[in-house]
C-alpha cells in the first residue's frame, strides 16, 4: 500500500470513530490535525479535545489506525481546541483568520483578589465514595506523589477500599510508582462509556500517564486540564470506595480550582520539605485552600533527617523542623515527618510503595503512621458532621 492509499485508509478509519455526545465522526467534527504518514507506515496526527470531550477519543483513534494493514506505528498527540475567535477547521483544512479580539482579562491575570469562585460541587459525583483527600504542595520536587502513593497503599493494606487519582497532569508519576503501564479498558455503549481504572497493590488507579505514549508531554492549558479532571471524576468506574486519594499538581492553579469546584473534598494534606523555599510556597497553598473553603488536614514534612547507615549519625540535608514550625505558625496539625531514606528511591523505581516494599524502614513506619493520622482526621470530621 503506497502513501496515498494508506492516507485514504487512515482517514476512512478515523471517520468511523464517532463522538459519544454529538455522534459526529472525528474528521467531520474537526478533531484531527496534522496527519503525517511516512513511507515506512509510521502515522502521526493530533486529536483536538475540548473541555467536555472524552479522552477515550484519543484511544479509539489510535486503535482504529493501528488496525490498518501496512501501519507500522502510530503516534497521537492531544491538542488544544481553537479559541472562540478561531473556529476549528473541519476535515483537516486551514483555520479561518481570527476575528477581532474581545475584552481582555485584567492585567496580571484573570483571577484577582477576592475573585476566586466559591466551590459549587456537582451532586452525585463520587456518590459511592466516603472520603476524598487531596495531597498537595506549593512546589514540585518535595515528594508529594510519594506521599500520596504510600498513603493510598497503606490505607489499602489496612483493609480499606482505596482509589488513587493522579491529577498531576504535567507530571503523572503514579503509573511508575505503582509499576503499572497498561491502558485502561472502556466499557459501556455509545454515550455511556466508562473507563475502568487499573488496580495495583490493592489500589484502584487512574492517571493521564496511562493514556499517553512514553515520554509524551502533556501540553495543554486550563480548560483542557479541567476537562480531563472532570472526566476522571465522572467517567471512571471507581466503584464503592472508602477513600479516594487525589495526587494534585504543585502550586495553586487550574487543577486545584477545578477539583474543589467539582467535588466535596474532606480535606487537603500539604507536603513540604524543611527548608524555607518550600515552606514559603506551602504557606501560599494553604491560603488557597482556605480561600475556597477547603479544610487543610495538616502538614507533612518530607526529606527529614538522614541517618547514616555506617555511623548512625543523623544529617539534616534539607534543614530541620520547617514543616513543624509552619504548622504551628498557621494553627494546623503537624501530621508527621518522613526521613530522607534510600528505601523511598528504591520503592519508586521498583513500582512498589515503600510501606509495602520495606515496611520496617524508618520511612515506611512514618508513612504508615501518617495514613492513620489522616484517615482518623477525615473520619472524625465526617462523624462529627453526621452527629
Amino acid at each position: 500500500m503506497n502513501t496515498s492509499e494508506l492516507k485514504r485508509a487512515v482517514l476512512t478509519a478515523l471517520s468511523e470513530v464517532r463522538h459519544p455526545n454529538s455522534a459526529e465522526n472525528l474528521i467531520s467534527g474537526g478533531h484531527i490535525r496534522k496527519l503525517e504518514i511516512d513511507e515506512g507506515g509510521a502515522i502521526r496526527f493530533g486529536v483536538v479535545l475540548g473541555p467536555d470531550d472524552p479522552g477515550s477519543l484519543v484511544r479509539e483513534a489510535r486503535s482504529a489506525v493501528e488496525a490498518i494493514d501496512g501501519v507500522t506505528s502510530v503516534k497521537v498527540t492531544m491538542q488544544l481546541p481553537s479559541s472562540p475567535a478561531e473556529p476549528a477547521p473541519r476535515g483537516g483544512g486551514t483555520a479561518a483568520p481570527p476575528a477581532a479580539p474581545g475584552p481582555q482579562p485584567p492585567r496580571g491575570g484573570g483571577l484577582q483578589p477576592g475573585s476566586v469562585p466559591a466551590p459549587t460541587p456537582k451532586p452525585g459525583i463520587l456518590a459511592a465514595t466516603d472520603h476524598v483527600i487531596a495531597v498537595s504542595s506549593g512546589k514540585g520536587g518535595v515528594g508529594k506523589s510519594m506521599v500520596a502513593s504510600n498513603l493510598a497503599a497503606a490505607l489499602a493494606a489496612g483493609g480499606l477500599r482505596v482509589g488513587l487519582l493522579d491529577a498531576d497532569i504535567y507530571g503523572p508519576n503514579i503509573p511508575r510508582m505503582f509499576g503499572e503501564s497498561r491502558r485502561p479498558r472502556v466499557s459501556g455503549g455509545k454515550g455511556k462509556e466508562m473507563i475502568e481504572p487499573l488496580e495495583a497493590h490493592g489500589v484502584r488507579l487512574m492517571s493521564l500517564g496511562f493514556l499517553l505514549e512514553d515520554e509524551q508531554p502533556a501540553i495543554m492549558r486550563g480548560p483542557l486540564i479541567a476537562g480531563i479532571l472532570k472526566q476522571f471524576l465522572e467517567q471512571v468506574e471507581w466503584g464503592p470506595l472508602d477513600v479516594l486519594v487525589v495526587d494534585m499538581p504543585p502550586g495553586t492553579g487550574d487543577a486545584q480550582l477545578s477539583l474543589v469546584q467539582t467535588i466535596d473534598l474532606d480535606g487537603a494534606v500539604m507536603v513540604t520539605t524543611p527548608q524555607a523555599v518550600s515552606t514559603g510556597d506551602v504557606r501560599r497553598g494553604v491560603k488557597m485552600f482556605e480561600r475556597v473553603n477547603t479544610r487543610v488536614l495538616g502538614i507533612v514534612e518530607n526529606m527529614g533527617p538522614l541517618e547514616c547507615p555506617h555511623c548512625g549519625e543523623t544529617i539534616d540535608v534539607f534543614g530541620s523542623g520547617g514543616g513543624e514550625r509552619l504548622a504551628r505558625e498557621m494553627g494546623l496539625d503537624f501530621l508527621g515527618r518522613v526521613p530522607l531514606d534510600p528505601e523511598i528511591r528504591k520503592a519508586g523505581d521498583a513500582g512498589r510503595p515503600t510501606v509495602l516494599s520495606a515496611p520496617e524502614s524508618p520511612a515506611a513506619k512514618a508513612l504508615t503512621a501518617l495514613a492513620g493520622e489522616v484517615f482518623g482526621a477525615v473520619r472524625g470530621a465526617k462523624e462529627g458532621v453526621s452527629a
